[in-house]
């Protein structure tokens, strides 16, 4: 059902509509391909002399690589050519060609050289059939490989198997926490397969890349469909951002800590510099204050004591108030006291936890009332109308 260059399933030719646009998988912007690239500058015409001639092309995995142009040949984002590997050749698509080429080579520190390999053609159907094939024993191949790592007793996670368009060489990817012997295990598999064997281990991270899945927010992993740099992520993000130190939320399906930790953690840390740091709790008259959570971005703190319940908001202006207080020794009556008059007219009592989600079943359950009044009054309009009236009695003299 799918277009095979994404792990999405939800495009191709095989009925199924899809979901992102109303082309039915034929749109020309690539938005249903893996690590899909927009280029920017495509309706600039660069002439043939000037043209950067270094090509971007796209391989299984999301994996791509930087290929010279030198036969000066016609590319559409999408089209499958044939590249020059370093045993044999290989068929990728097109991803990206132009000036962003050179700004991502650059980026990703490439040099611009001749050890580049070239792009020797346009892939025919002959070599897209090859193709097709090799693609075709990777699952098996994936399947034998796991049963002879289990015969061997290796401590090894197999993942992904990519076979290349000649079937001279084969990839093996795989994950483990450990050094893995595995000279043995190539010599089995060269003779099982009867092709040139490549171990690469990869980390569980580019793991969960390759295989993609949803996260638990319901889109698709991060990894597998944008994020190409994997940066460190400590629980130290968690704690900035005020998350629950729970192994089970804050990792991914990879198994360590999820990407998106990192997003916001600019914003957060910009935001924690106005906030005081409550080393102790506040003293009053009334108990003694703990600082049960801090609202970052309202820029209000709450506070409860040992015997209420109820936790009572307050600007962080007066946090730092009723802090100087207490260094000089001086206990305030309570946390309010040092509020305005104008704001203990508007609001005297205190704000609970979870107001806003009592007003929300307050006003749910008016309106639920509100419903059920209309409802009945529809029915006895019914029943009225349902009612056969009495005949009308003559009148006389007519």
């Amino acid at each position: 059902m799918g277009c095979g260059s994404c792990s999405s399933g939800g495009c191709g030719t095989g009925g199924a509509a899809v979901s992102g646009c109303g082309d039915k998988g034929s749109c020309g912007t690539g938005g249903c391909n893996k690590m899909n690239v927009f280029d920017w500058l495509s309706h600039m015409d660069v002439p043939a002399g000037q043209r950067f001639d270094v090509v971007e092309v796209k391989f299984k995995g999301g994996r791509k690589e930087y290929f010279r142009n030198i036969n000066q040949l016609e590319f559409v984002t999408g089209d499958y050519v044939v590249c020059e590997m370093a045993s044999g050749q290989h068929i990728g698509s097109v991803s990206l060609q132009g000036e962003l080429v050179r700004l991502q080579m650059k980026r990703k520190n490439v040099a611009v050289n001749d050890d580049l390999h070239v792009i020797y053609r346009i892939a025919t159907e002959k070599d897209l059939d090859k193709h097709t094939q090799a693609m075709a024993r990777e699952m098996p191949t994936l399947y034998r490989t796991r049963e002879i790592i289990r015969e061997m007793k290796l401590n090894m996670k197999l993942s992904d198997v990519e076979f290349q368009s000649d079937n001279s060489k084969t990839t093996f990817y795989y994950s483990s926490e450990e050094r893995v012997d595995f000279r043995e295990l190539i010599k089995a598999l060269a003779s099982e397969f009867k092709v040139r064997i490549e171990m690469r281990q990869i980390s569980l991270r580019q793991e969960a890349s390759r295989l993609g899945g949803l996260g638990s927010c319901g889109r698709e992993l991060c990894c597998s469909t944008w994020l190409t740099d994997f940066k460190n992520i400590s629980t130290s993000a968690a704690r900035y951002q005020n998350l629950s130190l729970n192994p089970a939320k804050l990792s991914g399906q990879c198994g360590r800590l999820k990407c998106c930790l990192n997003y916001e953690l600019e914003t957060y840390i910009d935001a924690l510099r106005d906030i005081p740091t409550v080393e102790a709790p506040l003293k009053t008259k009334k108990g003694i204050a703990t600082l049960q959570k801090t609202d970052i971005f309202k820029k209000i703190m709450w506070f409860g004591f040992d015997k209420d319940t109820n936790w009572y908001p307050v600007p962080i202006s007066k946090v730092m108030e009723i802090i100087e207080l207490n260094k000089n020794n001086i206990i305030p009556e309570s946390l309010e006291v040092l509020t305005p008059e104008a704001d203990k007219s508007q609001d005297k009592t205190p704000q609970r936890l979870n107001s806003d989600l009592e007003n929300l079943d307050k006003k749910y359950s008016e309106e639920q009332k509100k419903k059920k009044k209309k409802k009945n009054r529809s029915n006895k309009n019914k029943n009225n109308t349902s009612k056969p009236q009495a005949p009308q009695a003559a009148t006389p003299g007519k």
